[in-house]
């Protein structure tokens, strides 16, 4: 039994991995997996380890653009002096700027959003709907006036923070709703890929310590192998997540996002098919 678990945890955080960055919504993917290969563990545990793993996916990011993110260095100048650096600086504050509003929509409406709006239905019609809003906007391209991430000024930051709160309904997809954000503002793909992964920060490392103080507050504690099943599982996401930021920074450079578009369009009817006509039976 512990073995079957353990390969359910590694499929999980191979495809939490994935689904993070790609503009195809890890909750519906989890979902699908974990009602095809349900986890034998407790429900308060699942509920938390599907939002705390995500924080091995957030130590990805951290790690793949430390240089750009990390705000201090230390230089020798006849003695060692900690610099700031400036751009590092402003990149946080915009970062910040645009994670206010999902942020204080999450902590308000986080018991409403799980309690209605995490359904089969929900996450089918927003990955469907998304999937047509991103051939719509390939199809009709708005003219690329930034180009970089120095360039993005703090109100399109915050504009594209307005669209990551719609990702707070399941099936959104957080990384699908920012870059449509960044696009239809005139931000380039990659500027737009790069500056959702960053967006990322605040806002998993945010939901996951809600979900983990909810979790022990309510009574909820590690037993037997859950600690465990959670670091392994993060530890997975952590390292396939390295794979997947590193493709989709170069896919972006060359191709658009009409090929994600049809696929969340394919998944969303697959979740019609297997988790909501057979309830409607």
């Amino acid at each position: 039994m512990l073995y079957i678990e353990l390969l359910k945890i590694l499929l999980l955080g191979v495809v939490e991995g994935i689904t993070e960055w790609l503009p195809i919504s890890s909750t519906g993917h989890l979902l699908l997996l974990d009602r095809l290969f349900p986890l034998a563990l407790r429900d308060d545990f699942k509920e938390m380890f599907f939002v705390v793993i995500q924080l091995g996916a957030i130590l990805s990011v951290l790690i793949y653009f430390w240089k750009e993110l990390f705000p201090f260095h230390l230089k020798k100048t006849g003695k060692w002096k900690l610099n700031a650096d400036m751009g590092a600086l402003s990149l946080w504050g915009k970062v910040l700027l645009a994670c206010l509003p999902a942020g204080l929509l999450g902590l308000l409406l986080d018991d409403f959003l799980e309690t209605y709006l995490h359904t089969p239905l929900m996450i089918a019609l927003m990955l469907i709907g998304y999937g047509a809003a991103f051939i719509w906007v390939e199809n009709h391209p708005r003219p690329t006036s930034i180009s970089s991430l120095e360039a993005l000024p703090p109100l399109q930051a915050l504009g594209i923070g307005l669209f990551q709160t719609l990702a707070l309904i399941p099936g959104t997809s957080r990384s699908g709703a920012t870059i449509l954000g960044a696009l239809l503002l005139g931000v380039s793909r990659p500027v737009g890929a790069k500056f959702s992964f960053f967006l990322a920060i605040p806002v998993m490392i945010g939901a996951s310590g809600v979900k983990l103080i909810k979790f022990f507050l309510q009574g909820g504690g590690f037993l037997g192998w859950e600690l465990f099943y959670l670091l392994f599982g993060g530890g997975i996401a952590f390292l396939v997540s390295l794979l997947t930021i590193r493709f989709l920074m170069r896919f972006v450079e060359k191709h658009n996002f009409k090929g994600f578009g049809w696929y969340r369009i394919l998944l969303g009817g697959l979740v019609i098919l297997t988790l909501v006509i057979p309830t409607l039976l």
